[in-house]
């Protein structure tokens, strides 16, 4: 066998179990996948079957340890373990393999570790074994007096969930969420997921629909075929020198840019007949499935140096998230062949490469409600809310391109809530015109008149575009030289495919934008996000603006941040709230999970906000070495983020407040408003000033009766920017309030009263 064509892959999990040995051992590893890959048949690498079974073979890593391969064709092969040399040849019916017969993916289990985590260490024999011992089935737990956990389901419907067929007598005697716990630990992916949902109380039904179905094989298996099954997205694997690298480096982090759940790898690398859309709660690996897209999608590319791939998100934080990350996954390589932008900075360059004479300055949205206090202050108007007028403005006007009274008087207000008349009508346009004169008097813009002329240049040049195409049809396909020149030259759509992060938050006015930059055709447009999360009051209906998802939108369901008790209680916070998905419909997160477990979160009640603050400092003070990046304080406003920055300080601990540019400085506790964390991660989360007045703001509350749709959109708002924030933890989440918590703390506090401080 010659070694130039060899293939080796690393199976999922072991890598973890990689992890856990000696520094020595994993640089012998990177020297070992080296020469097997060179030559399996090296008299060093001593190869050889192990006794019993057909496709399982040892190899020596080093003089102490070796490697165990699954040979899945003549020369591929499959790292699924690395062990001691005496751990390898004892007991050799424990190391089991198999090809599961509903996701097709090659599963590896060593029952004798799956059975330490679970009950107690058994201790192997001092010799290995001189006859081959046929495979068995391992011994179930011993008796207990408490109920089996799995007792309401057959081992045949385990099985048919997906549960490894060689585990099945083991997790039907379970009878302790601890035991279960362990078993998750060292299990196949797919059963760890279907056991958790079961023991949440998820039904039967409901488990094969949300965890099973979305990762079966869409073909029959064939579960002797382990060649085909190594190609299956079920058979999380990677093979190259370099990935390799990545995944043995140490970190968690690191595993994003090797390892992809079968669920994500399908959607990375669908070929879609148009628009598609990919979502799913927090933590559910939406970002990195877009940046594989990237990466997908730049591999196809035909060779050049243009940047035919946007990848665009709502803000500059995250578009320098998004950079950072696609380096660390393709290097300088992909990344000259992809545009990043976010999407402001992108409409505001649209803008001035057609108006260079446009310089303007640019206000946010709290100063252009500012500018129209001030507009009805001098008019004497004291019967319009600014922030209504403000919205109005934006989301009707604006969002709807409304140039002339007339088309005003016809614009849908679907969503606005509050009902004008067409009296009413008229004088908000007239409004609207003198706070348009106000901005040009005082020589400035908002965001939102940049995105909206944007979006008009960007729709007149695709038509332009279409006008050409259209000539060149009816020509022959032959090109008209003064309609190019006409037209200032050689018009192309100026992307090939667009990649849109965070898409909730985006403005109708950047999806008018985004859809006549692309040509529309094969893997046009690639949308992903999560209306739970949505943190600004951009509500939009894609298939109406020309963006039409129907039948390509999917959705992400294993959260790999929050643990699952974090997560029960984060869900909790969205209450009964319902939300779009994008396209006029309602989206649940119905299935969303996580296989991580932890600590339930901790509520803590203080007297003052002051109070509160010392709090916060004591309970960081607590967590003694933790780096002080991984520790996050999420507030209401701005003001209270300064003066919990301010206690911390009198404790001693470095605070760094998180601006619209991310954290400002290198080492410190981050601390900022809700606003600030989209995208962000943290070991310990503490979100303080949950307080009745203060989440949702006071403001709000009064609107319940004088404006009814506007205030369930706001509390709905409130509510996702404080899910948000739950979510952004990993390991622990505490929430403190001062005198009455706020109402969507209830159901939480009833569970779980707050801690003694």
């Amino acid at each position: 066998m010659t070694g130039k064509n060899v293939t080796l892959r690393l199976l999922d999990k072991a890598d973890r179990e990689i992890l856990k040995l000696p520094r020595p051992v994993k640089g012998a590893i990177y020297d070992f996948q080296h020469k097997f890959k060179t030559n399996p048949d090296s008299a060093g690498l001593r190869l050889k079957q192990l006794q019993g079974h057909d496709k399982l073979h040892s190899a020596r890593v080093n003089d102490e340890y070796r490697a165990l391969l699954l040979r899945v064709a003549d020369d591929d092969w499959l790292i699924v373990s690395v062990k001691h040399r005496k751990e390898v040849y004892a007991h050799l019916d424990r190391l089991t393999y198999s090809v599961n017969r509903v996701t097709g993916g090659i599963e590896y289990v060593d029952l004798q570790v799956v059975h330490e985590s679970v009950l107690r260490p058994v201790p192997p024999p001092a010799t290995a074994p001189t006859e081959p011992v046929a495979p068995v089935s391992p011994a179930p737990p011993e008796p207990a007096t408490s109920k089996p956990l799995f007792d309401e389901w057959s081992e045949e419907q385990l099985t048919d969930l997906g549960v490894a067929p060689s585990l099945v007598p083991l997790v039907v005697a379970l009878t302790t969420e601890d035991q279960l716990l362990g078993l998750v630990e060292y299990a196949p992916q797919l059963t760890g997921e279907v056991l958790l949902a079961l023991y949440d109380g998820k039904a039967y039904d409901d488990v094969l629909e949300q965890v099973t179905a979305p990762v079966a094989a869409p073909d029959p298996v064939d579960t002797e075929d382990f060649q085909a099954a190594v190609e299956r997205p079920a058979t999380i694997v990677t093979t190259t020198d370099d990935a390799l690298r990545e995944a043995l480096e140490g970190e968690d982090f690191g595993r994003w840019k090797v390892f992809l759940h079968p669920t994500q790898a399908k959607l990375v690398g669908r070929d879609y007949s148009g628009p598609a859309r990919v979502g799913g709660g927090p933590g559910t690996g939406k970002t990195i499935v877009a940046l594989h897209r990237v990466k997908h999608l730049v591999e196809r590319l035909p060779a050049g140096r243009n940047k035919p791939v946007l990848l665009t998100t709502y803000n500059k934080n995250l578009a320098a998230d998004l950079r950072s990350r696609l380096l660390a996954l393709g290097g300088e390589t992909l990344l000259s062949r992809v545009e990043i932008s976010h999407v402001d900075q992108l409409a505001l360059r649209t803008v001035r490469e057609a108006e260079p004479g446009n310089r303007k300055r640019i206000v946010d949205e709290a100063q252009a409600v500012r500018e129209w206090r001030s507009l009805l202050d001098e008019l004497g108007e004291g019967g319009w809310d600014p922030e209504f007028l403000h919205d109005e403005w934006t989301q009707v006007i604006l969002g709807q391109a409304v140039t002339s009274r007339t088309d005003y008087f016809r614009a849908r207000r679907a969503g606005r809530g509050r009902t004008v008349s067409r009296a009413e009508r008229a004088e908000i346009w007239q409004l609207a015109e003198r706070f348009t004169q106000r901005l040009d008097r005082l020589g400035v813009q908002t965001w939102d008149q940049i995105a909206e002329r944007a979006a008009q240049l960007e729709v007149a040049r695709a038509r332009r575009i279409q006008a050409i195409d259209q000539q060149r049809e009816e020509a022959g396909g032959l090109d008209n030289v003064h309609v190019a020149d006409g037209s200032g030259g050689w018009l192309r759509y100026r992307y090939r495919h667009i990649v849109v992060d965070e898409a909730q938050d985006l403005r109708p006015a950047h999806w008018k934008m985004l859809r006549a930059m692309t040509a529309p055709d094969r893997n046009d447009l690639f949308l992903v996000g999560d209306t739970h999360q949505r943190i600004y009051k951009n509500q939009v209906t894609l298939g109406s603006l020309g963006i039409n998802i129907r039948g390509r939108s999917s959705k992400l369901s294993l959260s790999y941040r929050t643990t699952r008790q974090i997560l029960h209680s984060a869900l909790n916070l969205l209450g009964e709230e319902t939300y779009d998905d994008l396209d006029g419909s309602s989206e649940t997160l119905a299935g969303f999970r996580s296989v991580l477990s932890g600590e339930v979160p901790d509520l803590h009640r203080l007297d003052d906000w002051q109070s509160e603050r010392e709090a916060v400092a004591a309970l960081i003070d607590s967590w003694g070495q933790v780096p002080h990046e991984q520790i996050a304080i999420a507030v209401p406003t701005n003001q209270m983020a300064s003066e919990a920055a301010y206690t911390l300080a009198q404790h001693g601990i470095r605070a760094l407040e998180i601006g619209p540019d991310g954290p400002r400085g290198d080492s410190g506790v981050h601390i900022g408003t809700m606003f600030r964390f989209k995208g962000l991660e943290y070991q310990h989360m503490i979100i303080a000033g949950v307080t009745d007045g203060l989440v949702p703001r006071a403001n709000v509350q009064q609107r319940r009766t004088t404006d009814p749709a506007r205030y369930r959109a706001e509390m709905q708002r409130a509510r996702s920017l404080l899910f948000v924030a739950a979510t952004r933890a990993r390991d622990s989440l505490d929430v403190f309030w001062h005198g009455e918590p706020s109402p969507f703390l209830t159901e939480l506090i009833q569970a779980r009263p707050p801690v003694a401080v």
